[in-house]
């Protein structure tokens, strides 16, 4: 599990392409490893992914065709929010986050607003139901809050603390971004539909 709150900016430093799958070593950009063991979690852009070879300044994994296929934003050279798994005695300062991706949304429009920036984001049309307003959902891993939504599309402010501690100050229209929608949703709604059939029977 996570929390949305991004612990540093590291990037792809080897790609190395499997077939359909890869490995990829990933510089961590300055996050402390000391508490971390082969087998742990990271979050590389919202999705969990295992340790495999650990050094002072790197971690690899392995990245399934699958995770490929359903996600966004593994490319050589690029960089990539960070965050290690959440202990017990943590604090719970964004919102519980699987690291489990649920779709791929693209940028409709990053715009100034203010001191702020505005982001309007494109979710896939089965993701929606998902998403409501004052919400919250995780963007490349980073754990934001739903002000507007209209239809599949919704939106977010970015305060400049955001945009300097994470990937998204270099979206742009047209780029493609990890979404995970809030658990409780999902639970919620397997919930009405388990207390429907219920009824029924």
């Amino acid at each position: 599990m996570f929390t949305g709150i991004i612990q540093s900016i590291g990037h792809i430093h080897e790609y190395d392409a499997r077939g359909a799958d890869a490995r990829m070593v990933i510089a961590g950009g300055g996050l402390d490893f000391s508490d971390v063991a082969l087998g742990d979690s990271i979050a590389v852009n919202g999705v969990c992914l295992t340790v495999v070879v650990l050094t002072a300044d790197s971690f690899t994994v392995d990245v399934s065709a699958e995770t490929l296929h359903c996600t966004a934003g593994f490319l050589p050279g690029a960089e990539v929010n960070l965050e290690k798994a959440l202990r017990l005695a943590d604090r719970l300062g964004g919102h519980l986050v699987s690291g489990h991706v649920d779709g791929v949304g693209t940028v409709h429009r990053f715009v100034p607003a203010g001191e702020s920036h505005l982001l309007e984001i494109d979710a896939p049309t089965d993701l929606a139901r998902y998403i409501i307003r004052k919400g919250s959902i995780t963007v490349n891993g980073v754990s934001l809050t739903v002000n507007k939504v209209d239809g599949a599309r919704f939106a977010l402010n970015l305060i400049p603390h955001t945009l300097q501690m994470t990937t998204l100050k270099h979206l742009k229209t047209g780029s493609q971004v990890n979404l995970e929608v809030d658990m409780i949703a999902r639970y919620v709604e397997r919930l009405s539909l388990f207390t429907q059939t219920t009824d029924k029977d």
